[in-house]
């Protein structure tokens, strides 16, 4: 062969190295670009995943019932089942018989324990339909039928039967003492006839 076929071997060869080289390129640029995309994809779905217990729990759970009374008590604690350690501000609106409304109330913490909220007698007996909201951060709102009773008074205490003595009982109470005292005076005057009698003799 001569050496212009060889020179046109060697162009050959390094034209198919530079076509070769070219196509791999772009492949292992998608390649390493892929990976790149599954993670930026991913980050998202990580965040809203780590956002989502959080968000949940800042929110509450408030608990409505009637107090027996006249009343409404509200039991708010954190989605998650934690105790409220924080004052939040209730506020309490009622819708009861023949379109009676009631609220906004503010509703103030009690001391039976944390997160307890009582509104005092604030409803008229009868059926009521009542809303309780809290705003943000901790935003949240429970509704709840509740049935309104009259305050029971405490019953009255029982009638103490008083007896009255008998007409003639009233001066049976100084027999016994003349008794005794008759008694006495009889043993001291015959304590002293006796000694009477020795002294004569």
């Amino acid at each position: 062969m001569s050496v212009t076929g060889i020179r046109k071997v060697v162009a050959a060869v390094f034209v198919g190295l530079a076509l070769t080289l070219s196509a791999a390129a772009p492949a292992a640029q998608a390649a390493q670009a892929a990976p790149a995309a599954q993670a930026a994809q991913a980050a998202p779905a990580a965040q809203a995943a780590q956002a989502a217990p959080a968000a949940q729990a800042d929110k509450l759970k408030l608990t409505v019932a009637g107090d027996g009374a006249q009343g409404v008590t509200i039991q708010a604690t954190y989605a998650d089942g934690r105790r409220l350690e924080q004052v939040v501000r209730l506020v309490l609106t009622a819708t009861g018989p023949d379109g009676q409304r009631v609220g906004p109330v503010q509703l103030e913490p009690q001391p039976e324990g944390q997160g307890f909220y009582s509104s005092g007698p604030v409803l008229s007996t009868g059926t009521w339909k009542v809303s309780v909201n809290s705003p943000a951060p901790l935003q949240s709102k429970a509704t709840a039928t509740v049935q309104a009773k009259a305050a029971q008074s405490p019953p009255a205490p029982a009638p103490v039967a008083v007896t009255k003595p008998a007409d003639g009982g009233a001066g049976t109470g100084w027999w016994p003492l003349a008794a005794a005292g008759l008694v006495l005076v009889a043993a001291a005057m015959g304590v002293a006839m006796l000694f009477g009698r020795r002294r004569t003799d």
